[in-house]
């Protein structure tokens, strides 16, 4: 499975910091469980390319309506 690909796989996400200084990403689906630790640098880094894809995906015109923020 690539980036581009499709699913219908179904998963709660959830982020926050643990009590020993990470940040963690945690996953939860059929099958799946799995929480990801990330120091704070590393996050941070994450949540800059997060916030580029989106920048990207809203200049692709493909970003789903009705969700986020709305457009103008």
């Amino acid at each position: 499975m690539s980036i581009n690909s499709q699913s219908d796989i179904a998963a709660n996400l959830q982020i926050g910091p643990t009590d020993q200084g990470m940040v963690r990403i945690y996953l939860e689906g059929d099958g799946i469980d799995l929480p990801l630790d990330f120091d704070p640098e590393e996050a941070a880094e994450i949540a800059e390319e997060l916030l580029a894809a989106a920048e990207v995906a809203r200049q692709t015109g493909n970003a789903r309506p009705g969700k986020g923020k709305p457009r103008r």
